[in-house]
């Protein structure tokens, strides 16, 4: 399902999206707060492919979608959701090309998410962001995440409850 807010489309995740999205995701500057590097496109599809497969606990659901900017027709990012406990629980994570940060991309783009995670009945979200990642961080918040005390392999874990 095709998630629009005000600029965005958030197309579901398929394996095509590879080729449009290795340039984006490119920039070694990405992965400054999450380690690792760009991957090449045959990475990509190879792992988009295991995405679309889907988790392999049927506990669990994968739920991944390309920001499309309208505007530009074109993709600038990802949002991503892994969904527990029979929808009650999700993680999340965006990304957003540097080429279109500094937009206010992120923050749209993961609010359409929260809203559609909170509207199918998850009742806890759950973000984790390195606490030097400041922007990041200003995009949990605007999400309506609080940080925590707690300290996840050096990350900070923000969370929205829903009563």
């Amino acid at each position: 399902m095709t998630v629009r807010t005000a600029r965005l489309d958030l197309e579901p995740l398929v394996v095509a999206h590879a080729d449009e999205m290795a340039g984006v995701l490119a920039d070694p500057a990405l992965h400054a707060f999450i380690g690792g590097a760009p991957l090449a496109l045959p990475e990509l599809r190879a792992r988009y492919e295991r995405l679309v497969a889907g988790s392999p606990d049927p506990e669990t659901l994968w739920c991944n979608w390309v920001v499309r900017l309208r505007a530009e027709g074109r993709p600038v990012g990802t949002v991503q959701a892994t969904v527990t406990e029979g929808g009650r629980v999700a993680e999340v994570a965006w990304v957003v090309g540097t080429e279109w940060q500094g937009r206010g991309i992120a923050r749209e783009a993961a609010g359409g998410l929260v809203g559609l995670l909170v509207e199918r009945g998850a009742r806890t979200v759950v973000a984790h962001v390195h606490p030097d990642h400041a922007a990041s961080g200003a995009v949990a918040r605007a999400a309506g995440l609080t940080p925590t005390d707690r300290v996840e392999d050096g990350e900070i874990r923000w969370e929205r409850r829903i009563l």
